[in-house]
């Protein structure tokens, strides 16, 4: 299937959603979300395959086992190609890379890597370099247990994840072949900081839980 942009009831369905997040609107709606939603979506991952790599659609369902809130559906819909994510919803198109959050060997490796003046200030030439792209992350309060309030990257430092990213509201593009553009683009400008941490951080050695 060839992508030619989201379908025109992606962001009403996701309006519709938020509203009612309920099974019986999921399952009045469910047509909407396969033909507008999830198979743009998966075509738009196969058309970035030869040059990301294989990607992987997140289930629309919430766990909410340990969560208050219970409502049971994901109000967007997400894809991730390794380090990359791309997301649509209500409020439109979501593009970011990097490491959403890093498990506790990897923010060893991590501030090690950050604490060190070549390393940490390859880093920061990675991101003073970025245009139109936030940067992102759950961090610490304050400094890192061992490190200098005064660390010339402590800002860094308190980062616990570490990501960027760009995101266009509702328009013409979500529905048309420009989508796909937005996406490898911003993902090619994402690389530097994707490429710093798969060098220096890397996936997690910790067994899963």
């Amino acid at each position: 299937m060839t992508f030619t942009g989201f379908g025109e009831g992606a962001v009403e369905f996701y309006d519709g959603l938020t509203a009612d997040n309920s099974k019986a609107y999921w399952t009045d709606q469910r047509n909407v979300y396969e033909a507008d939603v999830r198979a743009p979506m998966q075509a738009l991952l196969a058309a970035l395959e030869p040059e990301f790599g294989p990607g992987k659609i997140f289930r629309p369902y919430r766990d909410v086992r340990f969560s208050h809130d219970k409502t049971p559906y994901k109000t967007h819909c997400g894809a991730t190609v390794g380090p990359f994510y791309v997301q649509v919803g209500s409020d439109g198109l979501l593009v970011a890379g990097g490491y959403y959050r890093m498990a506790p060997d990897q923010v060893g490796r991590y501030r090690t890597a950050v604490a060190d003046d070549r390393r940490g200030g390859d880093l920061e030439k990675r991101l003073a370099a970025f245009e139109g792209l936030t940067l992102a992350g759950e961090t610490l309060k304050t400094r890192p247990r061992g490190y200098d309030a005064d660390h010339p990257r402590i800002d860094l430092l308190r980062h616990k994840g570490l990501y960027a990213w760009r995101a266009w509201e509702p328009d013409d593009v979500l529905h048309e072949p420009g989508t796909l553009d937005r996406v490898a683009r911003t993902w090619r400008e994402l690389q530097p900081l994707t490429e710093w941490l798969a060098d220096h951080v890397g996936p997690s050695e910790l067994p899963r839980r």
